[in-house]
């Protein structure tokens, strides 16, 4: 596998991404963006993967754009009006369209600030946990710029409208506190602790029947939008699948018998 700007581990059924530019905070770059999408790749391709944590190297999980790139205007932000909408959809905007693709549950280790596009990065996943010195925002006006990734969308279905609305016309940093309290992360947990807490989360989850785990997510995200009858013909076919596994088989026995159960993913 090709990576740049990352790494990419693998312990048994858990796979850890690690973006790793920590002298720029991991700040995207053009090879980050198309790492990630291999790694994604990599882990949605190898049948032992059941669940994916990701996370940044060094103090911080994503400070988003490069600063330093963007005021140069070169590489992603390079071009004018039409070329750079053009780079956005075949550029960055491959990160959100992959992670809303893949099947399998991917926890965010947050070790420190995710601002910008690195809070939206954040809100591709599934699971937040967040260490205590994490700080999120989503910055853009603060540079003169609009969430380019899908924030307006990716950020609203976490928080709801009115405090992404908030978060995103101010730019405001928000403390883990208040992230906390308005659901930005499920838990918070020592600096040192986060990667720790986070694997330990996406283990939990790799413990239950694959297939019916990875339409359970199917069904969340499908249903977040629709309506009532949508969400129930779904789950009628999802559930007819799962039920025909043997996988639910195994569970039903294991918990009549008193022991743990042992999913093949079949």
């Amino acid at each position: 596998m090709d990576i740049t700007d990352l790494t990419y581990e693998k312990d048994g059924q858990l796979a850890t991404i690690t973006l790793n530019r920590p002298e720029v905070r991991n700040a995207y770059s053009e090879e980050m963006v198309e790492s990630l999408v291999t790694a994604f790749d990599e882990a949605e391709a190898d049948a032992e993967v059941r669940c994916v944590v990701l996370t940044g190297a060094g103090s911080a999980f994503c400070a988003g754009g490069d600063l330093k790139r963007m005021r140069a205007q070169s590489g992603m932000f390079e071009g004018g009006p039409e070329q750079l909408r053009k780079k956005y959809l075949t550029g960055i905007h491959q990160i959100p369209r992959r992670l809303a693709s893949f099947e399998k549950p991917v926890v965010a280790a947050v070790n420190g600030p995710a601002m910008g596009a690195g809070l939206d990065l954040a809100c591709m996943c599934d699971v937040r946990v967040a260490a205590r010195r994490a700080r999120f925002g989503s910055s853009f006006v603060k540079v003169g710029l609009m969430s380019g990734d899908g924030g307006a969308y990716l950020l609203t279905r976490i928080v709801g409208f009115p405090k992404a609305l908030e978060m995103m016309l101010t730019g405001r940093t928000v403390n883990i506190e208040e992230a906390e309290r308005m659901g930005l992360v499920n838990e918070v947990v020592d600096d040192d602790a986060v990667l720790e807490a986070a694997r330990a989360r996406a283990r939990d989850i790799a413990a239950n029947a694959p297939i019916a785990v990875r339409l359970t997510k199917s069904a969340v995200y499908s249903s977040l939008h629709g309506d009532l009858d949508a969400a129930l013909n779904l789950a009628a076919t999802y559930q007819g699948i799962t039920q025909s596994t043997s996988d639910h088989k195994e569970a039903l026995a294991a918990l009549l018998e008193k022991r743990e159960p042992h999913f093949e993913d079949r």
